[in-house]
């Protein structure tokens, strides 16, 4: 059951109750008081701040409990979650201090003329004399939000900063998150270009299905930097890394196995994408209407491109049908759409990728006894398909040689390196994908990247340590 840390600031009356009857309404409501802090001392009355763990679905029990003691006032409730993010969570920092007018005439005017005219006579100067080299966007609508949906720019921001964050100290990148009040496809790809000059890469995020597509494709195009839509494309990393090993598990080969991958939105095409660069043979794509087969015919542009590929089956039918006899199962759908008795169809040395959060296609209980390897994208259970393991090392990599792009090869590298930070002796059922916190994970997909870049002739710089 999932925890939680609650403040409750409260105002007590004395005359009519005491702190012991405060502790004992919380016990009874399902809290457990970790600390008090008296924030006003008074004969009369007294505020203090309590710090309560309590399990989640608990928390509005110990609130109410509170609210309807006579004697006891409930002036605010809080968690540490809403702590953290009080004033935002990142800020910017200069490089070094300005204490006297040299350092200003050095670093703004008039020293910075020089600066300006040099990289107005060679732009590509802006690499080595601003911050462009090591900073990203990380960009939104507010669209597609986690599982939230459109909830738009404003309430989309902690996550942009959340993910800028992540950016900084996992891989050392300058990010900053822009939050885009449109929705209009145009409108958001001139801002970008716009925006742009300042920029070494744009991350695009939580933008809705099929917009997407053609924001990124455009971007790509029109743009020299690289484009990567972490939606699309960081789970299709991760998923592809955790595949490769969880194929070694049980001991099969990605170019004779069956896998079905139901919801085919933004992750479901990058993740049949690169399913089928990686060697897969044998795809049946599947969405609310069933199969997408192919010879078919259909409106949205990207299920029309998976109907045109020779690797994807052409026999039709509802997710319960094509699962008979799938060796693999990716899901990026929605919760609860698969019984123990739909997995049993399948083939044996069963895997199951079940990643709608939060609550994936199989309840992982339900699943586990006929499986061989699971996966979700929930911390609460093992293998956890989580693409905060891919956007740092393959930005710090793009960055650090100056990519144009993000292609294909550069995406299955990868891929590779992650599952490559699982070694021999570790790889098991239960670990078939690293820890995001795991030291190895972004240099090993940094140094892919690059690798792969210069291979592919998307490199403008080769960094030293490859030289």
């Amino acid at each position: 059951m999932a925890q939680t840390s609650i403040i409750l600031r409260v105002e007590l009356n004395h005359d009519q109750v005491t702190f012991g009857d405060v502790a004992a309404a919380i016990s009874k409501a399902g809290g457990d008081i970790t600390s008090i802090d008296v924030i006003r001392p008074g004969k009369e009355s007294s505020v203090r701040d309590i710090t309560v763990d309590v399990a989640e679905s608990a928390e509005s029990q110990v609130v109410e409990a509170l609210k309807q003691h006579n004697g006891i006032k409930l002036i605010n409730v809080s968690d540490r979650t809403f702590l953290v993010h009080l004033g935002g969570k990142i800020t910017t920092q200069p490089t070094l201090p300005i204490k006297n007018r040299d350092d200003l005439s050095r670093v703004y005017t008039p020293g910075v003329a020089r600066v300006c005219t040099a990289i107005h006579e060679n732009p590509k100067k802006a690499y080595s004399l601003t911050i462009k080299r090591n900073t990203v966007a990380v960009v939104t609508d507010g669209t597609a939000v986690l599982g939230l949906g459109d909830i738009g720019p404003h309430a989309a921001a902690p996550v942009m900063e959340g993910k800028a964050m992540l950016f900084k100290q996992l891989a050392g990148v300058d990010a900053f998150p822009i939050c885009l009040d449109t929705k209009d496809t145009e409108e958001i790809i001139r801002t970008i270009k716009a925006i742009s000059p300042i920029f070494g890469g744009i991350n695009l995020e939580d933008i809705s299905s099929p917009r997407c597509f053609e924001i990124e494709a455009r971007l790509a195009e029109e743009l020299d930097i690289p484009i990567f839509h972490d939606d699309q494309h960081g789970t299709a990393v991760v998923v592809i890394a955790g595949l490769l090993n969880a194929l070694k598990v049980v001991g099969k080969r990605i170019d004779q196995v069956r896998v079905v991958v139901n919801g085919i939105g933004a992750a479901g095409v990058s993740i049949c994408k690169m399913l089928l660069a990686a060697g897969v043979t044998r795809l049946v794509t599947v969405d609310r209407e069933g199969a997408i087969v192919r010879g078919g015919t259909y409106s949205h542009p990207m299920w029309q491109w998976l109907a045109e590929q020779p690797q994807v089956e052409a026999e039709p039918g509802g997710l319960k049908d094509v699962l008979r006899d799938a060796d693999v199962f990716i899901g990026v759908s929605r919760g609860g759409i698969m019984t123990a008795e739909d997995v049993q169809t399948m083939a044996p040395d069963r895997i199951v990728f079940a990643m709608a959060n939060p609550n994936p296609e199989i309840d992982p209980e339900e699943a586990l006894p006929h499986v061989r390897v699971f996966a979700t994208g929930r911390s609460d259970y093992p293998n956890q398909i989580n693409n905060v393991l891919v956007f740092p090392g393959i930005f710090r990599g793009a960055l650090d040689c100056r990519a144009r792009r993000i292609n294909e090869p550069m995406k299955l590298a990868a891929s590779r390196a992650i599952a490559s930070v699982v070694s021999e002796a570790e790889l098991n059922e239960h670990y078939i994908i690293p820890s995001i916190f795991n030291e190895h994970v972004v240099s090993k997909v940094r140094h892919a990247i690059i690798e792969a870049a210069i291979l592919t002739g998307e490199a403008r710089r080769i960094p030293r340590d490859f030289r």
